[in-house]
């Protein structure tokens, strides 16, 4: 295959990544932005959104589609539910203080994990896709008698990964239209503003945490359950994730939900393009590069506003 094409294919898988990759990142610039809190066990709510969506796949039976497309359901709001009541039985008797829910989220982060471990086992399971069909891509090349549509040996992606894009933008453009166009997003933007002035206003400010916290842990489970019938769902698969996450918001501003979007999409691009020409290795040394050089000469990142 030749160097477009196989461009071409790099640059579809890490389309992929950056569709997951958003909707994880969200999550987590969701809850900062509104709470003020840096979630550490985000990558783990991840990890068990993937085996929560195993479950359920593997209980159910007929078609793959059936049990697919209630781990969808099933999933995000089980993760965002469990998320919800960690909030209101940790977070909140420690008031939410900035380094003290670090900690906090560090032993929940282990707790997940553990738990995990204990019931699910050691082993990396697939989730079988509702849907997998092979399709062929085509490619323009200059001919003699001018641009020509051929269709290359080897390029070719699967229904289910451009599926995967499609459902990440339908998702992120609902993130959108919550925070901008609904009385919650009014109510949400208004806590993150001034959280005494909102209260003071009668809001109830400690629901209101709860709710974000579940959203953003619930938001990082679907994109779980999206990617695992690719890859595999395992205990200890929340690290990279979590890892990507926070380079994405601090590439894109913290709190910053257009910005998180785009350094998503930066990222997961060249993660995926960087792999196949390179190493998987290389792609994170690099991305990591680029998150110190923000910090340096970018504190707030790219669409993030400086405090006063």
């Amino acid at each position: 295959m030749e160097f477009g094409p196989h461009l071409m294919l790099a640059a579809l898988e890490g389309a992929v990544t950056a569709a997951v990759l958003a909707l994880t990142a969200i999550g987590l610039s969701l809850v900062f932005g509104v709470m003020r809190v840096v979630n550490v066990a985000h990558g783990e709510f991840y990890m068990l959104g993937a085996v929560i969506a195993w479950s359920v796949a593997t209980s159910l039976g007929g078609h793959p589609a059936i049990g697919f497309a209630a781990a969808l359901v099933i999933a995000p709001v089980v993760v965002g539910l469990l998320a919800a009541a960690a909030d209101m039985t940790i977070l909140k008797r420690i008031n939410y203080d900035p380094e003290r829910t670090i900690v906090a989220t560090i032993g929940l982060l282990y707790i997940i994990q553990q738990v995990t471990l204990m019931t699910y086992g050691p082993e990396a399971r697939p989730v079988e896709p509702p849907f997998n069909h092979r399709l062929a891509l085509p490619w323009v090349e200059w001919g003699e008698q001018g641009l020509a549509l051929y269709w290359p040996w080897g390029l070719s992606t699967t229904s289910y990964k451009l599926a995967v894009i499609g459902a990440a933008i339908v998702v992120l453009l609902g993130v959108w239209v919550m925070m901008t166009r609904t009385k919650i997003g009014l109510i949400m933007r208004a806590t993150q503003l001034d959280r005494d002035m909102a209260q003071a206003f009668g809001i109830p400010v400690e629901r209101v945490y709860a709710i974000v916290f579940g959203i953003g842990a619930g938001l990082a489970a679907l994109g779980a359950v999206l990617i695992v019938p690719i890859q595999q769902a395992y205990y200890l698969m929340g690290a990279d994730p979590l890892l990507l996450s926070f380079i994405v918001v601090i590439i894109g501003g913290l709190g910053s939900l257009p910005g998180t979007v785009l350094a998503a999409l930066l990222i997961g691009m060249s993660d995926g393009i960087i792999s196949v020409f390179f190493s998987p290795t290389l792609a994170k040394i690099l991305a990591t590069l680029l998150v110190a050089l923000v910090l340096v000469f970018r504190p707030q990142g790219l669409f993030g506003t400086r405090a006063a």
